[in-house]
């Protein structure tokens, strides 16, 4: 694939000016046309931030990358009794609490498992445990395509025999036993905290659909809803046998994609229709399997389907029978860019007690006359953070990344949609690369534990944006992102009377620990 990597630049980067010690843990940066490095990894190592504690009371722990080189770079500093002058101040209310978190983390696609077998075995063990181990960045929620996706090799399903309505023939296939199952047990050896699974649906086998195929438009035969229900029940029950025990489910990915030219895998599902499903078949054959325990989430696809593809499926006082099958709100980051955050705070008042989360994200998709994978761009990083900030600022519960690893190409994917990913793997040498956007969302996943509470922050500046959260041992993480062109003077303010003054780089993204 070597062909297709972007020109390298002949780039000499200063370990001292970066300050970066001496040691195999350190990123090894490399320069492509962007405007950053990616830490190059293979077989003999890779950079991981390692064990990063909350520090003494009394001082603050600062966790910084940027777009000048720095990964994850630790410095601690005492409180102090005043706010910096001239500083930019950052409020906190420790009191005014939100929603819960409950995690971030990424898929388990064909292509990710496909991309890992390519490399040596201790280079797969090294992007596992960057993302999973305590010493990497400590993803916890992830989701598993159930069957195939446009990041496969090719549309499959898990019974392809026409007509097979009591699922005689309904299997797992290689794609499971070899890309994604022995991955997620790994994942699972590798972390000290428990990884919430949860499965989604791309399309039903071609033969369950009105148009009989896997992409396309169309929907699903209105005699398939059993079918189709206990084929989810199957794939449930499938992976549990392996050691992959659920948390959750969405009912289909993208369901409005499916009434459309869809180039990949898909089935549309209009609102009314998803309601009826759910509370007529998929809920109550969920529940008779004593898969209740099971959180669904619906919708599944962007924000700007909100709230008008949610409200007619959870609203309580609208619909009681769909209602009491759905735990919440599952939304893609797509049209972010278009469509403001004020649908996500719409969607929440719907029903409060439901929660939302990010499922699905990824650069590169829209991406016209260019390569889909960017070796070393800040600019996606930064764009990740300023929408990871403002999606959990308004009710979020976390994130979850598209596919860990991706080709240099951005693939493999049957429908050539080619992607970019936080890490990119260079099977021909041997090594994989760690985007900016590794950084970005590890500055979330890392410290953001799941049962933290988001609470009110502020800033008295535009190029400097903040969530901010209790942490579950009653401590203080704050996220900064500083999108701006010059450093700048911090001063965060908790209300507790100290304060934390330091000065924070350009273009860089920051985690707070106090």
């Amino acid at each position: 694939m070597a062909q297709h990597l972007p020109v390298m630049k002949t780039v000499v980067l200063a370990l001292v000016l970066l300050g970066y010690a001496s040691a195999q843990d350190e990123c090894n940066p490399r320069q492509f046309e962007y405007d950053s490095v990616v830490c190059v990894c293979d077989a003999s190592g890779c950079d991981q931030p390692g064990i990063i504690n909350f520090p003494e009371e009394g001082s603050f722990t600062v966790v910084t990358s940027s777009r000048d080189g720095l990964r994850f770079n630790v410095e601690t500093f005492p409180v102090s009794s005043e706010v910096s002058s001239g500083a930019v101040v950052v409020t906190l209310n420790r009191q005014d609490t939100f929603q819960t978190m409950i995690g971030f983390g990424g898929a388990f696609t064909d292509a990710t498992g496909l991309n890992l077998l390519t490399l040596p075995s201790e280079a797969q063990d090294l992007v596992l445990r960057a993302y999973f181990a305590p010493e990497g960045i400590g993803y916890n929620l992830c989701r598993i395509p159930i069957a195939g996706s446009d990041c496969s090799t090719r549309p499959y399903s898990y019974d392809d025999v026409e007509g097979d309505v009591d699922l005689e023939h309904w299997s797992l296939t290689d794609e499971d036993y070899n890309y994604k199952i022995p991955l997620i047990l790994k994942a699972k050896e590798l972390s000290q905290q428990e990884i919430k699974l949860f499965g989604s649906p791309w399309s039903p086998p071609s033969w369950m659909k009105t148009n009989g195929m896997f992409n396309g438009s169309g929907t699903l035969l209105t005699e398939m809803w059993q079918p189709w229900s206990n084929y989810i029940v199957k794939f449930v029950e499938a992976y549990e046998a392996e050691g992959a025990e659920l948390w959750g489910l969405t009912p289909q990915n993208e369901p409005l994609s499916g009434f459309q030219d869809w180039g990949w895998n898909t089935c549309g599902w209009t609102a009314e229709d998803m309601r009826d499903w759910l509370k007529t078949t998929l809920g109550p054959t969920l529940e008779a399997a004593g898969m209740r325990r099971l959180k669904m989430m619906v919708d599944d696809f962007n924000r700007d389907t909100l709230p008008d593809y949610v409200q007619p499926v959870v609203q309580m006082l609208e619909d009681p029978e769909c209602a009491q099958y759905i735990d919440g709100t599952a939304v893609h980051w797509y049209s972010d860019r278009y469509v403001g955050p004020d649908v996500l705070d719409q969607t929440q008042a719907l029903d409060p007690d439901k929660f939302l989360l990010y499922t699905e994200a990824c650069q590169g998709y829209d991406v016209e006359g260019s390569l889909s994978v960017m070796l070393g761009s800040w600019a996606r990083a930064e764009e990740y953070a300023h929408f990871v900030t403002q999606a959990v600022n308004h009710h979020s519960t976390g994130w979850v990344d598209w596919n860990m690893a991706l080709d240099t190409l951005g693939g493999p994917n049957w429908a050539n949609n080619f992607l970019d990913a936080p890490i990119i793997v260079n099977a021909e040498a041997g090594e994989f690369y760690k985007q900016p956007m590794f950084y970005a969302l590890g500055h979330f996943s890392k410290f953001v534990l799941p049962g933290a509470e988001r609470i009110t922050s502020s800033t008295t500046q535009t190029t400097l944006e903040s969530v901010a959260f209790n942490d579950p041992s009653g401590r203080g993480v704050v996220v900064l992102l500083n999108t701006g062109d010059g450093g700048i003077d911090v001063s965060v303010d908790d209300g507790s009377g100290s304060y934390l003054n330091y000065n924070m780089p350009a273009k860089s993204i920051q985690t707070i620990l106090y």
